[in-house]
């Protein structure tokens, strides 16, 4: 892994919303549990820290009881370029099922194609690729 990975916690639905990330963009997907861990400040199967890498690198992981889950506003997931146009546009409609399509992945007057959508977790991705 190279440069920023985002951290995200998530309020119990780490395991469903990573599983979900690595279907949609592919990958390795490790989880650990709060069991696995030692840990007794949370629900034995939580997930305490959950690693997707591959063409897109996220860790989670489910907040423990004296924890807030992060609220992420005002941060767009940036992919553009990330991978050809075919891969971009599959995964900004993997990502609009059970989401929001915050502005339609569509070529903008620049030439490049770009498109916003916030997922069922709640995180906004900003897709776009030139072609």
């Amino acid at each position: 892994m190279a440069g920023l990975v985002p951290y995200v916690h998530f309020a119990g639905v780490a395991r469903a919303a990573l599983t979900f990330y690595s279907e949609v963009f592919g990958g390795d997907l490790t989880l650990h549990t709060f069991s696995d861990f030692g840990r007794t400040d949370g629900p034995r199967q939580a997930i305490a820290h959950g690693i997707l890498s591959g063409p897109v690198d996220l860790f989670g992981a489910d907040v423990a009881e004296t924890e807030r889950a992060e609220e992420v506003r005002g941060v767009l997931f940036s992919l553009l370029g990330t991978a050809d146009p075919a891969t971009m546009s599959a995964w900004f409609a993997a990502l609009s099922v059970s989401g929001t399509v915050v502005d339609p992945l569509r070529e903008r007057e620049w030439g490049d194609h770009e498109g916003q959508v916030t997922d069922r977790f709640g995180l906004s991705w900003l897709i776009g690729f030139h072609r």
